[in-house]
């Protein structure tokens, strides 16, 4: 199970017209908020990604009020991990949890997932948080990263896990969030 003192939310390419072309981007974002702002109830420290920002354009306006606080890196790597500056921020964290959301499945969170993996970080990938442009690239993804280990969860469910229990004082700020 995951805790909230070794845990880490990375948020990865919410950005511009990509994320415009995400399959079910409603259902994406609003899930993404879920996960976000639950982070931001438990303290777990958000690393967000965007992917070259000068053609993909910057964090999109139902993802980026949320960020507040989270540090935000430029990157030119499909993974994460592969980005000095991405690795340095996660390795200072000293947390070993790593929950994921973001685009697209199949390339960036895929590539990201794996490399963590590999370098000894236990990840779980919200499902429900993360897309690509079509729903087959997205279930491939998805595929792709339980078979290199990565956990599969949902909003909701990683939440819930991070809660713990109904009588924690954070309880009732989570269930507002996924009502």
């Amino acid at each position: 199970m995951f805790s909230r003192e070794n845990s880490v939310l990375v948020v990865i390419d919410f950005q511009g017209n990509l994320a415009r072309a995400m399959d079910n981007k409603e259902e994406l974002f609003a899930n993404a908020q879920k996960i976000i702002r639950g982070a931001q109830v438990f303290e777990i420290p958000i690393l967000a990604t965007q992917q070259v920002p000068a053609k993909l354009g910057s964090t999109i306006e139902e993802i980026a009020p949320y960020l507040t606080g989270a540090k935000i890196i430029n990157k030119d790597n499909f993974s994460c991990w592969r980005d000095p500056l991405f690795s340095k921020e996660l390795l200072a964290l000293d947390r070993k949890q790593v929950v994921l959301i973001g685009i697209e499945a199949h390339i960036c969170v895929y590539q990201t997932a794996a490399d963590l993996i590999q370098s000894g970080y236990e990840v779980q990938v919200a499902a429900d948080a993360v897309s690509s442009r079509t729903p087959q690239n997205r279930s491939i993804g998805i595929q792709k990263m339980a078979s290199c280990g990565a956990g599969i969860t949902s909003a909701e469910m990683i939440l819930f896990e991070l809660l713990q229990t109904a009588g924690d004082p954070k309880a009732r700020q989570i269930f507002q969030i996924v009502k």
